[in-house]
């Protein structure tokens, strides 16, 4: 049963470059998400500016410059979460999405990144369209970001908008006049919106999504949290050809298969992004503004 529907899946995923996988967190692990992500959210309202440290100095928690406060909290990215959340990290070593992905791409695949993307209310956080790949290189492209609802996702609170198919086209460049923006270019966005996808599910589905699939998407405009945990994991022989972006130790570990030390590389063209000064790609995106 369960091969003819990754079988499904499958299929779905090598047409589109995205594939909604529904219950892929249990209500048990989806609540201890959600109670840490709220004390994160908590502690947040102490600071006026991004806070804490990852790896390379640069901070973990990222809030919006211009409408965070103490009584309007408007946290937006969480760096490595797995690197300070037991919970986390062990879900992302184990969870149901995983089995898909070994099912698409490899049965030998390892971790590359984790984030928390939020969308509090009233934080107005939007994502210009780009691909994830020219934020991460590597020899080959069987690069699979996942999205965790950690709240139900509607049409009305920013949901991940996605256009079918581009895992299979161009590469688009994330530059501008030299500066590295982290967004396709305006007009690019403005055509391929009109064929874009809005993804919504129940907290606790998962969105799989092709690494050159070209995505973004708009404001919460709703009372209610959309909050997203992302998970990227890449084939293991697929070899990265710039410094990871969200430094994490637990970066290449194996988390199905085994490690074969073999590289696949696959022909294309791409420009080498800038490792990003700021806390995150928001402060890339904002040079677009």
């Amino acid at each position: 049963m369960q091969k003819n529907l990754f079988n499904e899946y499958k299929n779905s995923f090598d047409e589109n470059g995205f594939v909604l996988f529904k219950q892929a967190i249990n209500r048990k692990t989806l609540s201890l998400m959600n109670s840490q992500l709220q004390d994160w959210v908590n502690q947040s309202k102490k600071y006026k500016n991004n806070y804490g440290s990852i790896l390379d100095g640069r901070p973990r928690f990222d809030v919006e410059p211009n409408s965070h406060s103490k009584d309007n909290p408007a946290l937006r990215r969480i760096s490595s979460p797995i690197e300070i959340s037991d919970t986390f990290l062990a879900f992302t070593r184990n969870n149901p999405a995983l089995d898909l992905i070994t099912h698409i791409f490899s049965p030998n695949i390892k971790l590359l990144a984790t984030k928390i993307n939020l969308k509090l209310p009233g934080s107005g956080t939007a994502v210009k369209y780009h691909q994830d790949f020219p934020f991460e290189p590597h020899s080959n492209d069987d690069i699979m970001t996942v999205l965790f609802f950690l709240n139900d996702v509607t049409l009305e609170n920013g949901p991940l908008e996605v256009v079918p198919g581009t895992h299979k086209g161009k590469i688009y460049s994330l530059w501008s006049d030299g500066v590295f923006t982290g967004a396709v270019d305006k007009s690019v966005e403005e055509e391929t919106r009109k064929k874009s996808i809005k993804c919504t599910g129940q907290a606790g589905d998962a969105c799989l999504m092709h690494s050159r699939l070209l995505h973004g998407s708009l404001p919460n405009l709703t009372n209610n949290a959309r909050n997203l945990f992302i998970a990227t994991y890449v084939a293991e022989d697929s070899i990265a050809l710039d410094r990871n972006h969200i430094p994490h130790k637990y970066d290449g570990e194996i988390v199905r298969g085994k490690r074969t030390g073999l590289v696949r590389s696959t022909p294309f063209n791409i420009e080498l992004p800038e490792f990003p000064k700021e806390a995150s790609f928001f402060g890339q995106q904002s040079k677009k503004d």
